[in-house]
């Protein structure tokens, strides 16, 4: 018995059907800061907030591997032109939150870790589009200005709903 053309494909379809309902599905974010679609951080510690965000966004540590935040906090004296010096236990509280909750995706292996989170693969694909004007705009100043544009970056929220490019 010979099947016809119409035949063998309800069989496939059939197949492809019940093949797709067995297999688990699973989202794979591509961001390479596990940015959580931009929403708020999972965690905080009070000691990060009022340091980090007394001069700038507390940036969510999932933005960066532990060695980059460990290297970070050890140069707090030379913090980019700053001295950013803390006292020893908010050093180390700060430290270990930034280890515990830093980014877990494997990362390029550099000669030195990544100090900023503007030069990451994620922040430059993320922000491709942006115009180099905008950067050099007074009202945003630079790629580490988030709060320039994203409007909620002050509670952890970098999504694009709450993006507003100054003009």
């Amino acid at each position: 018995m010979l099947l016809n053309v119409k035949d063998i494909t309800r069989m496939l379809a059939v197949a492809v059907l019940v093949t797709s309902a067995t297999i688990p599905v699973a989202f794979v974010s591509d961001a390479w800061a596990d940015d959580n679609e931009g929403r708020q951080p999972a965690v905080s510690n009070a000691i990060w907030v009022s340091e980090c965000g007394a001069c700038h966004v507390a940036y969510p540590a999932r933005y960066l591997p532990a060695e980059s935040w460990r290297a970070i906090m050890s140069g707090l004296d030379k913090h980019f032109g700053s001295n950013a010096s803390l006292d020893a236990a908010s050093v180390n509280e700060i430290t270990a939150f930034l280890e515990k909750n830093a980014s877990t995706k494997k990362h390029e292996v550099l000669a030195k870790p990544l100090l900023r989170i503007t030069e990451t693969r994620w922040f430059k694909s993320e922000h491709r589009e942006v115009a180099e004007r905008t950067w050099k705009n007074p009202k945003v100043k630079s790629p580490a200005n988030c709060g320039a544009c994203h409007t909620k970056a002050d509670s952890g929220d970098f999504s694009e709903r709450n993006v507003k490019v100054p003009k």
